[in-house]
């Protein structure tokens, strides 16, 4: 068996080694950062829009651990705190599959399925320690409910209560929990176990009390579900998204339902499996970004009916050696495993996804002091406030975090991506003086298009990351005419007009050739440049040239 453990740890943190890409690593580190200089920030010092007015800072135990694991150990630091946390959490979900009854082979390859689900949310994230959390509270109440006496160890819950609301907005899962397995203990007719967690319920709702802000770390969770679910902006963001069905059929979602079933069946409802597969499902179909919550409460109680169901069956009851069943066991892990991990956009390494924060066009920003008034992609906004703390011409017009925005900002802000009118309308308010836009242009995104086509606009830097502009006649417009790109245009549509004058004007193709080269010098993140670069060396039956690119 412990061969077998070994295995599966070494796949569950081979998962959770991927390079690293949320960007918003980068705003935790900055708000990180001014806790360890000056303790907890009262106002906002990362967006120039709200610069020096009050703020809300979620997650701020964090914040804060992560700032000192990155200064004191830098990128090992944060591998290391991924592994560990994973770890952590899945050993614990082990030991409740265990308490379950789940003792068999098959519940190591149950969960090593359900790191699989949980695997995208192992980036550095509060949510690496909100699962370790989730994991121990389930674990102490399954110990609870599974004990002839009462256990001390339920004693912790308000303890983890207080830590998990200052690290993340999900406490009130904790407190899901609890009312599930107080419901068990009614329907069990157990009165003094039910009155027992109704207390621990109460002494961890005043725990979680001891944070910062009150009550209004704990209304942020029912915020976003009541007052900003509609929010234009919160709509747009992938992880906040209801769920596809495609989706949800293709990472088994129907198949802790059926089992649900299927045991309530032959055995019985049970409770906390019962509310736990309603509550967590509806969560994951509600809001993707819940579907590595769903994977951790149901990885027990699924390795525990997949055990049963196994048992049950007759062709399994041959006797076969646990020498050979732990091998199939090992081998099934690393075989379900391998498609995940040769996932191209997910890459097996330590180290950054160079293109997704735009380090060289904020060294050019520093380079040749660009300032004033900023627009950005949200996502981007992290990275700006990491490296331009305290300047408010740096700084983001929109940080990682839309709801420090105010609803008027997010609406326009929504809208300037979408239609002409819509960029005007905020650059009227606004009159933005520099633009960091992600060149990709996901889903509807026009707003580069629409800038092509003003004449104001100049783009100054651009590579895989992002593409920086200047106005002609804002606080930056000297670098228009130094470092302006004349041909190569920022948007999509102007990219593919100008393939198609390259291919029938070759002098015109080899202008834009020489500003390519500038373009690819500026960056080694310079894919997209060097692929046009290629195309039109092709056009100039150059192959040698093209296949360099």
């Amino acid at each position: 068996m412990l061969a077998l453990l070994a295995i599966a740890a070494a796949c569950v943190v081979i998962s959770a080694s991927y390079r690293l890409y949320d960007t918003d690593l980068w705003h935790l580190l900055a708000i990180g950062r001014a806790i360890d200089a000056s303790g907890l920030p009262r106002v906002d010092q990362w967006t120039w829009t709200s610069f020096g007015k009050p703020a809300f800072v979620s997650s701020w135990a964090f914040r804060a651990l992560l700032w000192w694991l990155w200064a004191a150990s830098g990128l090992w630091g944060l591998f290391a705190w991924r592994w560990i946390t994973t770890l952590a959490t899945f050993a614990l979900l082990f030991a409740t599959a265990r308490r379950l009854g789940a003792r068999g082979v098959s519940a190591v390859v149950i969960l090593v399925l359900a790191s699989l689900l949980e695997r995208i949310r192992t980036d550095i994230r509060p949510e690496t320690l909100a699962s370790v959390l989730l994991a121990l509270d389930l674990w102490i109440l399954e110990r609870d409910r599974t004990s002839a006496r009462p256990t001390r160890a339920l004693g912790w819950i308000p303890a983890i209560a207080c830590a998990w609301a200052n690290v993340h907005i999900s406490w009130y899962l904790g407190f899901v929990l609890l009312g599930l397995y107080g419901l068990d203990a009614r329907a069990r007719g157990s009165r003094a176990r039910a009155a027992r967690l109704a207390l621990v319920a109460l002494a961890a709702l005043a725990a979680s009390l001891v944070n910062p802000y009150g009550l209004e770390t704990l209304a942020r969770p029912f915020r976003f579900a009541l007052e900003w679910r509609n929010d234009p902006m919160f709509a747009a963001i992938d992880e906040l998204k209801p769920l596809p069905w495609r989706a949800a059929l293709a990472q088994g979602l129907f198949v802790w339902p059926i089992l649900v079933l299927w045991r309530a069946r032959r055995m019985g409802w049970d409770v906390v499996e019962s509310g736990a597969c309603l509550v967590f499902t509806a969560l994951a179909l509600v809001s993707n970004r819940s579907v590595a919550s769903l994977a951790l409460v149901a990885g027990p109680f699924v390795a525990r009916d997949v055990q049963d169901l196994l048992v049950s069956r007759r062709w399994t009851r041959a006797a076969w050696p646990f020498s050979a069943r732990a091998a199939l066991a090992a081998t099934a892990c690393v075989a379900l495993c391998g498609p995940s991990w040769a996932r191209p956009e997910l890459p097996l390494r330590v180290g950054f996804r160079g293109h997704s924060f735009p380090e060289k066009a904020c060294d050019f920003m520093a380079t040749h002091d660009v300032h004033g008034r900023g627009f950005n992609h949200f996502h981007l906004g992290g990275y700006l406030a990491y490296r331009f703390w305290g300047r408010p011409g740096r700084l983001p017009f929109m940080s990682t975090q839309p709801e420090l925005a105010s609803a008027e900002e997010r609406r326009l802000y929504a809208a300037a991506f979408q239609q002409p009118e819509g960029w005007r309308a905020i650059q009227d308010r606004y009159r933005f003086d520099w633009m960091l836009l992600d060149r990709e242009q996901l889903g509807g995104d026009q707003l580069l298009d629409f800038v092509d086509r003003d004449s104001e606009w100049v783009m100054v830097f651009s590579d895989d990351a992002a593409e920086l502009l200047v106005r002609r006649d804002g606080a930056s417009g000297a670098l228009a005419d130094r470092f302006g790109y004349r041909l190569i245009p920022a948007g999509r549509q102007g990219r593919r007009q100008l393939g198609e004058l390259c291919e029938a004007h070759p002098r015109l193709r080899a202008a834009a050739e020489a500003e390519l080269d500038r373009m690819i010098a500026s960056s080694p993140e310079n894919g997209a440049a060097s692929h046009l670069r290629g195309a039109f060396a092709l056009m100039d039956h150059d192959l040698l040239g093209a296949r360099a690119r």
